[in-house]
């Protein structure tokens, strides 16, 4: 056991999470728990302290044997099964701050453990192959430990259907052991649609037996139906096919029941399980019911399940019936043959007629005719409802057959028997009762008609015409032969055809105008005599006056030109309606409409305008006489609609012009020449000046149709603006718009109660305008379509309206569209609408988007507000500059913040953002279109910010100059803690930590490309900062982060330009990590590009060894030399890596290597077959001893009379490798292939002799130290090499 411990100690590290891991909340947990044995215990609580996950949990725990229930033992000894009422730990829950269970009540596998003293991590995994462990828990009567395991199956490995059948086999039992294990048997091998179940008898529903050749066999409802698949949600099998109907056959011998038994006496059925007869203890197998010709449920077990619900009374009548329905074996198509048992009460008998053998009863269905069965409401589905049927009777009952039926049935279709009650005759089973016109000879012509009408579509019925259906009757003139003719209009209209949905009559032309003629003498009336008086009439049918009693045929109404009901007839019925009051005109108007037979001549008609369908607005003189405009109410005659039986008209309140008729008796004259270039619709009258005027189009007379200036123009009374010389203005510009493409140049009068959300800029304001400007006229809806309401306008003070003319508005007005002209009610002020756009892009660009929000937010800070907004407004139309915004970001669309590391100057949060980045402006929902939403964040909290500070704007500020680059950590916006009130930068999230997290974790796992890949990125970024004249000025490995696949640079907090000066007292401090401050720097020099550059070599050092800087050694290379003009730039360093990407990434290519190929393979080789090769770990960081005060956070640090900065020239002699000896075996670095990374140094002094001034530091706090009143002496030298340093 002690061995055991100690090789779980290894794995077990004193947690340095940077967050509350799993092993913390564990540890604090252990006091409330023991298992009683010591072994146990350190067991699970070494599996919990090695669990340093933040979320999911791996760990094992104690279980109460309390918190389990339905314990059963599988076996006798040592395995049973059991329900764990709370379910597995599944993760942190930081809201309630407990652990979050799953799966509560689920099942478990509990196995004894026989010696609790030697258990180990490796036993555990032994016993648990192929199962999950949970815990251990004890028994608290027999004090055996068990291991509790997820109970799954060991042939899935998973919880499968065979052990949801499993864990219920103690529910149920057959009473039979020899059926209980073949069931079980099959349940346990089959899957869940094959596998055989235990069926209580209760569940059935026995309604039918009959014998077959073994024994007898039952048909029955099954209530549950059959088990269709696990349902996970409600923890049980889910059902399907409810009260379904199965098949029972007697089990003779359930002691020798097997699988082939059982498939030979289904064929070709469905074994569902077995069942037992309480009464007669017969085991029963439970079959599916289906035809066993068709090997499916057919139409005819659909009419056998139904044998049960009805009887004709007679035993061949019904085996008859029966006979013809099992014969039926169609599926999913109409029933063809099959008869069926009608009830008689289901009959509506209304005639009864004699045919050569007997009566012959006509009579009406209800329920209609059997059509298919429906498989949704397991129902027959009928058609035909209240058909009509005849019955005929059955004389011979006991002779009955289906050849009989066929031949006494020809030509008709048998749909069944049925049984007059009364009678007792059987009887198989169209509307002259209905009416009668009083006339036998009328009815017998009628009727005649009707019977020799065996076409689809009714073509030369008659039909007798109640004349109560007549209506609007009107003498027309005398006929030689037939008397008086008469017009009236027929309510229903004709038959058109028969409709088999109503069983009704479908008629057209409702209302239709029709002619009466009177028939003289109705005894001598025959068909011919009908055809001729019709000619050329269509006759729909006779009916009689009830006061003259006279009968008459009913005609339709035909012109004589067209021989058909045209637009001339439906004008010519209309006369009667409307008179001018004046002969001429009637008589002109009634000529022109006599004379439009055709649709397409409809435009041509003239009509008397009722005066108080006119509303006149505006009147004008032309060269004559007054011209008046005016709306029209109803609108021009479009066509005559059939189904209203009435004019349908076009254009309603549409535009017209009256001219007044000066001679009505000379009419034709004066409106052929005041016509000219208009339509003429009408002629109306004025009721108090009597005169009598033409009613024109009123159109443009320079377009010659109705263009945009007569929509402008027609609106004029409905505005003013209260000034002359504005209106006059306005109405201008409208009226020099004739084509639609000149409408973005008119300006309309915009009443300033369509402005919102005003705000004033200046002189100008900035408003939004609900109704947007004019695009188009529409001619349905007769106004002025519009587009982008609610857009953003400016508006411009008129200050003198008298002198407003084109010029001086499109001056004013450069470089924007001006839309119309407003007034302040309150100033009176006349103010220009302009379109809101960017002076500079001249269109409506991202800006301006970002300027129309400045009024909804806020950040509490006129410094912040104006930072963000500055953003903001140089991101014009670009979209992919969009990138380069930062925004403010509500505190509260931050959710699951969660502490992750404190700096120098801060803490880190992680956090989730609900509305995700800016992403571009979407025009349709005129709003910003985001990416990403529910994106992790990190949340940069600034000490002490809510006081802001240059510091904090200095940060953000430069930080936002290379947010365009790709090398850098993205900065999405501002945030503000509601409690601390500290600002907060929004930046991405690296979920890989800094480079040094990296290196620590994953450094044996990296290729020599991935080291320069790396360092290629950091040079990259370096260069991007150099060449916008900035300097980091605190680069270290901590402030590298790792970003998805990207390195990138954060942590402009001590970021300044590089033309800046610092002062004396600025230059004794410095904020940075030591090992990575170039020597000018402690000595007082000013930051220079050079500085940056010995902090990339120092972290070159550290990405190439896996190691910190001076973490024992520290070593000089080209980046580090201690003269600043020696270092190379960011630009030659990305090229010289650049290079030595390409070279590392072609190893695999090319055979020909360059000398740092060469060396990269070799030393590639070495380390995948040296013996050495067993020292690597995964995780660097635990293989390397740092100096207890080594300190790698940046700190605030203060030199004084530091000797001046030189290189070493014997450093190789005392220190012959970058890298110790220890780690230079384990990397299998040479010092040959050290030399092409690190060039020797070409200048020397031996000032850092020895290496006693190099400091060594490590530390996971963060500090804050400021040794300004250290004096670097001799006696400080020493302290200094023992690791001391003082702190003040």
């Amino acid at each position: 056991m002690d061995s055991f411990i100690k090789s779980v100690k290894k794995l077990i590290k004193s947690c340095d999470c940077d967050y509350k891991c799993n092993a913390r909340r564990f540890k604090q947990n252990f006091k409330n728990w023991t298992s009683g044995n010591y072994h146990i215990n350190k067991l699970i609580q070494n599996t919990q302290l090695t669990d340093h996950n933040h979320y999911m949990c791996q760990a094992l725990e104690w279980i109460p044997y309390d918190r389990l229930y339905d314990i059963l033992y599988v076996d006798k000894i040592k395995t049973c099964r059991a329900k764990w009422i709370d379910g597995c730990i599944n993760k942190w829950d930081d809201e309630n701050q407990s652990w979050k269970r799953v799966d509560q009540n689920m099942f478990v596998f509990l196995k004894i453990l026989n010696n609790p003293s030697s258990i180990t991590l490796e036993f555990i995994n032994e016993i648990a192959i192929s199962h999950k462990v949970y815990g251990i828990t004890q028994d608290p009567e027999t004090k055996n430990y068990m291991v509790v395991l997820n109970d799954i199956c060991e042939k899935c490995n998973k919880v499968c259907n065979s052990i949801h059948f499993q864990r219920n086999f103690k529910n149920w039992t057959s009473g039979n052991h020899h059926i209980d294990k073949f069931i079980q048997d099959i349940q346990l091998s089959e899957q869940v649609e094959n596998a055989l179940e235990w069926i209580p008898y209760d569940r059935l529903d026995i309604y039918f037996a009959k014998d077959d050749e073994i024994n007898k066999v039952y048909r029955a409802i099954w209530i549950d139906g059959c088990i269709n698949k696990w349902d996970d949600e409600n923890q049980n099998l889910k059902r399907k096919d409810q009260s379904m109907f199965i098949i029972l056959k007697i089990l003779n011998n359930p002691a020798s029941v097997a699988l082939k038994f059982i498939n030979k006496i289904s064929i070709p059925h469905k074994v569902y399980g077995i069942t037992q007869d309480p009464e007669t203890k017969n085991y029963m197998v439970v079959l599916n019911d289906i035809c066993e010709k068709c090997n499916e449920v057919c139409n005819s077990i659909h009419f056998q399940r139904n044998f049960k619900n009805w009887t004709s009374g007679n035993n061949d009548i019904d085996k008859f019936i029966q006979d013809t329905q099992l014969s039926e074996h169609t599926s999913y198509y109409q029933v063809k043959n099959a008869l069926e048992w009608v009830p008689y009460d289901k009959l509506d008998t209304y005639i009864v007629e004699d045919d050569e053998i007997d009566k012959v009863y006509r009579a009406n269905w209800i329920d209609g005719c059997i059509q298919y069965w429906n498989n949704k409401n397991q129902n027959w589905k009928r058609k035909d409802q209240n058909m009509f049927v005849i019955l005929k009777i059955l004389n011979n009952l006991t002779s009955i057959t289906l050849e009989f039926i066929n031949k006494i049935a020809v030509p008709h279709k048998v749909y069944g028997i049925t049984q007059n009650p009364e009678t007792k005759n059987y009887m198989f089973q169209r509307n002259f009762k209905n009416w009668t016109s009083g006339n036998n000879d009328i009815d017998e012509l009628v009727k005649d008609t009707q019977l020799l009408e065996h076409t689809y579509w009714i073509q030369n019925a008659l039909e007798w015409i109640p004349y109560d259906r007549l209506y609007d009757f009107d003498y027309i003139t005398d006929d030689d032969e037939f008397g008086k003719v008469c017009r009236a209009k027929w309510i229903d209209g004709y038959i058109n055809k028969w409709n088999d949905e109503n069983q009704n009559w479908e008629r057209k032309d409702q209302n239709m105008l029709v002619f009466l003629k009177i028939i003289n003498n109705p005894a001598n009336i025959t068909l011919e005599f009908i055809n001729k008086i019709a000619i050329p009439y269509k006759v729909y049918g006779i009916t009689q006056d009830p006061k003259t009693k006279n009968y008459m045929v009913v005609l339709n109404v035909k012109c004589k030109k067209c021989s058909a009901m045209c637009n001339s007839i439906h004008l010519h019925q209309n006369f009667k309606n409307w008179t001018s009051g004046n002969n001429d005109i009637d008589k002109f108007i009634q000529d022109t409409q006599l004379q439009i037979h055709k649709d397409s001549k409809i435009s041509y008609a003239v009509e008397w305008i009722p005066y108080d369908r006119i509303d006149i607005y505006i009147a004008e003189d032309d060269e004559i006489n007054k011209v008046y405009k005016a709306n029209w109410i109803d609108g021009c005659i479009w066509y005559w609609n059939n189904e209203n039986q009435n004019w349908r008209r076009k254009n309603q309140n549409m535009f017209i012009t009256l001219k007044i008729l000066n001679n009505p008796a000379g009419i034709t004259t004066e409106l052929n020449k005041i016509a000219i270039s208009h339509k003429v619709y009408g002629i109306t009258q004025d009721p108090e000046t009597k005169n009598y005027m033409v009613v024109l189009n009123y159109i443009c007379e320079k377009c010659n149709k109705v263009c945009s200036s007569i929509h402008f123009q027609r609106n004029f009374k409905n505005w003013t603006s209260g000034n002359y010389h504005i209106d006059k203005f306005i109405q201008d510009t409208q009226l020099s718009v004739h084509e639609d493409s000149e409408i973005p140049h008119t300006l309309e009068w915009i009443s300033y109660d369509r402005f919102y959300d005003i705000l004033y800029v200046d002189k100008i304001s900035r408003v939004k305008w609900i109704d947007g400007y004019i695009n188009k006229w529409d001619d349905e809806n007769q106004n002025w379509e519009r587009k982008d309401q609610n857009i953003f306008v400016f508006l411009k003070i008129l200050n003198n309206p008298a002198s407003i003319t084109l010029e001086f508005i499109n001056k004013i007005a450069v470089p924007h569209k001006v839309y119309g002209i407003t007034q302040d009610p309150k100033t009176k002020n006349y103010m220009i609408v302009l379109n809101d756009i960017c002076e500079k892009c001249n269109e409506v660009c991202n800006s301006i988007h970002f300027q129309r929000n400045f009024k909804n937010w806020t950040s509490g800070n006129n410094d912040i507000d104006e930072f963000i907004q500055d953003t903001q407004l140089q991101v014009h139309h670009n979209d992919s500059k969009i990138s380069y915004v930062v925004e403010w970001i509500p505190y509260d669309r931050f959710y699951d913040i969660i502490y992750i590391a404190k700096g120098g100057f801060g803490k880190v949060y992680r956090a989730k953002w609900i509305d995700g980045y800016i992403d571009k402006w979407d025009d349709y929902n005129q709003n910003w279109e985001r990416k990403d939403q529910n994106m992790v964040v990190a949340l940069k909290n600034l000490n002490n910010s809510k006081n802001i500070t240059l510091e904090f704007m200095n940060e953000i500020t430069l930080h936002h100059k290379v947010n365009l680059y790709k090398r850098f950590i993205k900065f999405y916006g501002i945030t503000q803690d509601p409690k601390s009130e500290n600002y907060i930068m929004v930046l991405d999230y690296a979920e890989n930590g800094s480079l040094r997290n990296y290196l620590d974790t994953s450094y044996n796992k990296l290729s020599w490309s991935d080291k320069i890949n790396y360092l290629y990125s950091i040079a990259h970024g370096l260069k991007d900062i150099h060449e916008i004249e900035l300097i980091h000025r605190d680069l270290h490995i901590g402030n590298i982060l790792r970003l998805k696949n990207l390195t990138c640079i954060t942590d402009f907090g001590f970021c300044k330009p590089a033309d800046y000066n610092a002062s004396e007292n600025a230059k004794n401090k410095i904020y940075n990590i030591l090992p990575y401050i170039a020597p000018e720097i402690l000595h007082g020099q000013n930051y220079t590009k050079a500085a940056d550059i010995y902090s990339f070599g120092i972290i070159m050092y550290e990405v190439i060894s896996g190691l910190p800087p001076y973490y024992d050694l520290g070593h000089d290379i080209k980046c580090l030399d201690a003269n600043p003009l020696n270092r190379p730039n960011a630009e030659e360093i990305k090229k010289t890596l650049s290079q030595w990407l390409r070279e590392s990434s072609d190893l695999l290519r090319i055979s020909n290597y360059t000398s740092l190929q060469k060396q990269i393979k070799e030393a590639d080789e070495i380390n995948n077959s040296s013996s050495n090769s067993s020292i690597l770990t995964s995780n660097l960081g635990t293989s390397y001893k740092t100096h207890s005060e080594a300190i790698y956070t940046s700190r605030l640090l203060d030199f004084n009379n530091l000797p001046g900065p030189k290189n070493s020239d014997d450093y190789y002699e005392d220190n012959d490798n970058i890298i110790s000896i220890k780690f230079s075996e384990t990397l299998q670095i040479d010092d040959l292939q050290l030399k092409i990374i690190f060039p020797e140094p070409n200048n020397s002094d031996d000032s850092y002799e020895k290496n006693d001034d190099i400091i060594s530091m490590n530390s996971s706090e963060s500090l804050q130290i400021d040794i300004s009143q250290m004096s670097i002496n001799k006696d400080d030298q020493n302290s200094k090499s023992k690791g001391e340093e003082k702190i003040i």
